[in-house]
Formats: structure tokens, sequence, C-alpha cells
């Protein structure tokens, strides 16, 4: 017996290039491989192999000029703190590449999908103020800025508020004291979202004499920050912002407050540049629906080969699909 190759099948495969390439877009438009399978009529295997021969495609004929603009996020991978890292073009609105764990020598092993002259057009990254991703930058594209992402301080800056809340809803329990109890909402939300009895309540709340009151009125003015136009007035701003958040008398304020201090010049890049992790942190929960219709994944390869295929932006079907 021998075996040959045929131009209408790709190399070990089984299927001719044009079910294949019917089969990756049926993949991608369920957006589940369980119920993709299905409708194919073909076991997880054949599925899972299809997508990575896709992945394998778009990867081989992936353009990586002119990427100015990026992002460097983590992602919960399994249960407990197990990460995986993504590198995101910003611009292009697509994963370049993905890889597990949330360490420098990961974040080092992100930026070898970018070729020394691929990575010298970058103007900047955005990422969180994680040592490991400026470490990163610093040694593959020491050109590029570094623009700590604001969503995520604002995150920081939230939990200060709710850590104020618990430890006063402790103290005012032993009280017989309940205002705080159920109201961790309240004081994240933006009031300019709160439903007008939502906003009764709050108001309510953040009048009266309490710990978690002054936080939410330190912490809700530095959403003004992202408003100016230019980094010397946003300086000045975080200045006196700074010193009204060391007075505070409150600890997690005040542990915040030393953090952006520290990391001020990489924030205030954002004036130059404008650029955030928000489209990062929005394939994170697409990502999270793959996991749960996959109900977790025991092997990175294959959350890898899944994030690449939906939100890769690859060319990825065969280039003949004609016999």
């Amino acid at each position: 017996m021998k075996t040959i190759q045929v131009s209408w099948a790709g190399k070990h495969s089984r299927f001719t290039l044009l079910f294949e390439a019917f089969a990756v877009s049926v993949i991608q438009a369920c957006g589940n491989v369980k119920n993709a399978a299905t409708l194919l009529g073909l076991d997880g295997d054949s599925v899972h192999a299809m997508m990575e021969r896709a992945v394998q495609r778009g990867l081989e004929r992936r353009a990586l000029e002119k990427l100015d603009y990026l992002g460097i996020d983590e992602k919960s991978f399994r249960r407990g703190h197990s990460y995986v890292t993504l590198l995101v073009d910003l611009t292009g609105s697509r994963v370049l590449e993905v890889v597990e764990d949330r360490t420098e020598e990961a974040a080092h092993a992100l930026w070898q999908v970018l070729s020394p002259p691929q990575k010298e057009p970058v103007e900047a990254v955005a990422t969180d103020m994680w040592p490991a991703f400026d470490h990163s930058i610093e040694s593959n594209a020491a050109q590029a800025e570094i623009v700590h992402d604001r969503f995520h301080i604002s995150k920081h800056l939230n939990e200060a508020v709710d850590k104020v809340r618990r430890q006063e809803n402790k103290a005012l329990a032993k009280a017989d004291d309940d205002r705080l109890k159920g109201t961790k909402q309240l004081w994240l939300f933006n009031p300019e979202n709160m439903s007008e009895d939502r906003w009764i309540e709050f108001e309510t709340l953040k009048d009266q004499e309490l710990k978690t009151s002054r936080a939410w009125a330190i912490k809700e003015p530095f959403r003004w920050l992202w408003e100016y136009r230019y980094a010397g007035k946003a300086r000045k701003f975080c200045s006196r912002w700074y010193g009204w958040a060391a007075r505070s008398q409150l600890k997690p304020i005040i542990a915040v407050a030393k953090i952006l201090k520290r990391h001020l010049e990489n924030i205030l890049t954002y004036f130059r540049h404008g650029i955030t992790n928000a489209m990062t942190d929005g394939f994170n929960s697409r990502m999270q629906s793959i996991k749960s219709h996959a109900r977790g994944f025991r092997s990175f390869p294959n959350f890898r080969t899944r994030i690449l295929l939906y939100y890769g932006t690859l060319e990825h079907l065969p280039c003949e699909t004609t016999h």
C-alpha cells in the first residue's frame, strides 16, 4: 500500500479541504465546540485537530507589521492562583499570543512572537501595575512607553474603599449597627448609573459620619483625572489628591495612594497615548465563556488554541477548498 498526498485534503487529515473550511466556520459561528461537534457529526478529537490546523495556518499567514499600541493582561485559568497572560494588538483588536502563568519569564515569552523589527514601531503598552509586565516591556521594547491602565487603577481604588467598608462594618456589627451590611455594590457603582431608588438609599449613607463615606469621597474624584487634556494639569491634580488621601488616616486608601504615587509617571503617559486595556478586559470576559462551555481546561495548549481561533483574527481557512 502506498500513501500519497492529494491537493484537496490537508496532510494528516481525513477530511477534504472544502469540508474542513465549512467545519471551522461552523465551530467559529457556534462559539461552542461541543455544539459544533454535534452539528457536524464529529467526535471531539476530530474537531480539536481541525482547530489546531486552522490556528497553525492563521499564525503562518499573520502579518505583524505596524503594531503601535499593545496591551498585556492576565486571565484566571484554573481555580486558585493559576493564570494565563495575553499580548493584545489594541489597534487591530486581536490577541497576538497567550502564555501560561503571569511571571516575568512568562511575560518575556509573550514577546518572542515578535521579531526585533516588528517591536520597533510599538509606541506604548497598556498594562496594570504588575512589576513582571513592566520589566518585560523595558527589556523587549525599550522605546515603548508603559501606560498603566485606568480601569485597573479604578479597581485598586474600589478595593480600598471596600476594605474600609468591611473593617467598619465589622466594628459596627459589634454594636448592633447594620447600616453597612449588604451595601458593597452601592459604594462601587458609578452614581450616574444608579436607579433613583438606589441613589436615595446611597445618598442617605454617604452623608453620614462613616469612614466608608470618607473613603468613597476620596476615591470618587479620582475619576476626574481622566478628563484632563494635558499631563501637566493632571500631575497637579494627582499631587493635590495624594495629599488628601495621605491625610485620611484610612490605611487601605493610604496604601493605594502610595502605589499610585510610585507609578505616577506611567499613569501620566495616558495623556500622550490615550490607550487602556478595556479591549483586553473584553477578551477576558469572552474567554470566561469559552471556559464555561468547556467546563474548564486541563490542558493549557487547548485553551490557547481556542483563544487564538476565536480572538486572533486569523486567516485560518484552507486556501484550496475545491477538488
